[in-house]
């Protein structure tokens, strides 16, 4: 029998379906998470100029089997791509968004890497993500991965109980567009637990459309909150054949932080932080 809890339309601010988890259950979301936080550790600790991408995702395979983990990202695939996808984590480099596929392209001084993991493990999900400077980076790419750094930790700051999100996601708006930058759209983050990708949606951006699936944040409720953060444009594209990179509309650069959190009684509890 499972012990989550089904949220009711009253209780989670109109949203169904949305599936409220125990303290056990977030026990074991938290172990997930502390795989998922030793690779992108370890990962934060080799990126270098010269290093492959399709290097960083055999490192991350190594550190997810020898866990007894399951890669989440591997073998997903959705009616927009040509192929599931191949690898435990997404190795998006520079104006790459999401979805970046591990292979053989190097990495560049001066480049900046957004590295995304997923892991199951006994049953339980954790997913991760942050965006590494290769070498040194220009003033600029310093700044675009400090706001968007900044705008995971603002919403992770202002995340209590009977809050709806459409308040947080309008401060993490504001501070990246006051910033100069623009927030993606067409990904967001989510609810997660026993599936990689539960409801609620979790926009980084409130307008008219976006509050028709607002919700309130009560304790049990754990998501996934990932900001994505343009130089340019908001508006992104797929970047080649298989539909899978995404990369920016008009080749500026993007940063990506994410972390796995629970709403607790009193505030927020990150799941993919290593403890």
């Amino acid at each position: 029998m499972r012990d989550s809890n089904v949220a009711t339309a009253a209780r989670s601010g109109g949203l169904r379906d949305v599936v409220l988890k125990s303290p056990r259950e977030i026990e074991l979301m938290r172990a997930a998470g502390r795989v998922v936080y030793d690779v992108l550790g370890r990962l934060r600790e080799i990126v270098k100029p010269g290093v492959t991408t399709g290097e960083l995702g055999r490192v991350a395979d190594e550190i997810i089997n020898a866990a007894g983990g399951q890669a989440l990202f591997r073998g997903v695939q959705t009616p927009n791509t040509k192929f599931p996808f191949p690898a435990a984590i997404c190795a998006s480099v520079n104006e790459e968004v999401v979805h970046g596929i591990p292979g053989d392209r190097v990495l560049k001084e001066g480049d900046i890497i957004s590295v995304d993991c997923g892991v199951r493990l006994r049953g339980y999900c954790g997913d991760s993500a942050t965006t590494i400077p290769v070498g040194r980076v220009s003033r600029e790419t310093q700044r675009l991965l400090g706001v968007t750094e900044a705008a995971l930790e603002l919403a992770i700051a202002e995340m209590r109980p009977g809050r709806m999100w459409s308040e947080i996601a309008s401060r993490i708006q504001a501070l990246v567009e006051d910033a100069g930058f623009s927030v993606v759209r067409e990904f967001v983050g989510h609810g997660i637990g026993q599936q990689m990708h539960e409801e609620p949606k979790v926009p980084n951006y409130a307008d008219r459309k976006s509050r028709k699936g607002d919700f309130r944040l009560e304790p049990g409720l754990v998501i996934a909150v990932e900001p994505m953060v343009n130089a340019g444009t908001r508006e992104v594209r797929p970047g080649d054949w298989t539909g899978w990179p995404q990369v920016t509309r008009d080749a500026k650069w993007s940063a990506h932080f994410e972390h796995t959190v629970a709403i607790t009684p009193t505030g927020v509890d990150i799941l993919t932080d290593g403890r």
